[in-house]
């Protein structure tokens, strides 16, 4: 592909990302929905969120663990852990994140 095939490719995905995301901002009241959606919708990123992280805790190269000996599943609870307790998301990364760390390389998990 060329310089000049990669420059209008990379401009036409753009329109178009700015297009779709643009969609929802464009009309001057709000879109009618029926409340059922409404209310579900509020639940749209937590539950992408869970698709996302929970895989990547409880799962490694396609297959569910199958040992506790895994540093990530430790991390998680610390996380979770430091979360109820304090309500602070910033600790409840660096808390997480350092128990996985300490349990990868300080036991070599």
């Amino acid at each position: 592909m060329s310089s000049l095939e990669t420059f209008f490719t990379i401009l036409g995905m753009a329109a178009i990302t700015l297009l779709f995301r643009s969609f929802f901002l464009l009309p001057k009241q709000d879109l009618p929905m029926p409340h059922w959606l409404r209310e579900g919708l509020r639940y749209a990123p937590i539950a992408a969120l869970t698709a996302v992280v929970a895989p990547e805790i409880l799962m490694t190269q396609g297959h569910v663990i199958h040992t506790l000996r895994d540093a990530r599943i430790f991390g998680a609870l610390a996380g979770l852990a430091f979360f109820l307790w304090r309500k602070d998301l910033f600790g409840t990364i660096v808390c997480g994140t350092g128990v996985m760390l300490l349990l990868r390389f300080g036991l070599g998990w």
